[in-house]
């Protein structure tokens, strides 16, 4: 079958998709966007987690035909998506198909190191710069997907307490650290956002 669907803010299109096969394999093999990572392939770790029409979702249990017609926002796209976000739609989201990240540019983007006293490149997103800036990536593998939940919380909610860090980010599993250090980075990410309003 033939999907087609919006990824971070461009239309796409995937051919010759078989029924079974998920957004996941779709992303990664089909489209060139690994950020999200295959790691159970059974929904429990959220090292795939993507943004289906703005709700962070497992891409490894969506089937691939039911993103027909559907947005979504990948690691890949974030950076873009949030600046756009707070430029052109502070407060709110894109509608859907209406912005995003070129999928050229998404298979181009990759992680730069920055100089001690210019910490912010442009090229990142908010929260992927406080998870540089507190330490919060490890080994990398669930970084992708907690960017993306953590994303999405900072969105719904700008002033999140512990506790609602603790439950957006409930669904990804880190094996490299206690969880600390990406508790600090999403508590960096919004006192920033509080500091730039």
């Amino acid at each position: 079958m033939r999907v087609n669907f919006t990824v971070n803010g461009r239309k796409h299109e995937a051919d010759d998709v078989w029924e079974g096969e998920s957004l996941l394999y779709v992303l990664r093999e089909r489209m060139g966007l690994p950020g999200s990572k295959n790691a159970c392939e059974q929904g429990e770790c959220g090292s795939c987690t993507v943004r289906l029409d703005g709700v962070p979702v497992c891409s490894c249990l969506v089937a691939a035909g039911q993103v027909e017609g559907r947005e979504v926002v990948t690691v890949e796209g974030l950076a873009d998506f949030a600046a756009h976000r707070s430029e052109a739609h502070p407060g709110s989201g894109c509608a859907p198909g209406a912005c995003g990240t070129s999928l050229d540019r998404a298979r181009r983007w990759e992680a730069k190191p920055v100089a001690e006293q210019s910490r912010n490149t442009g090229e990142l997103s908010p929260i992927q710069q406080a998870f540089i800036d507190a330490g919060a990536v490890q080994c990398g593998f669930c970084t992708p997907g907690l960017l993306v939940a953590a994303d999405e919380l900072l969105e719904r909610h700008p002033e999140p307490s512990d506790a609602d860090i603790r439950e957006a980010l409930s669904g990804n599993l880190c094996r490299c650290t206690g969880y600390e250090k990406i508790l600090d980075a999403v508590r960096l990410a919004a006192a920033r956002a509080e500091e730039t309003v």
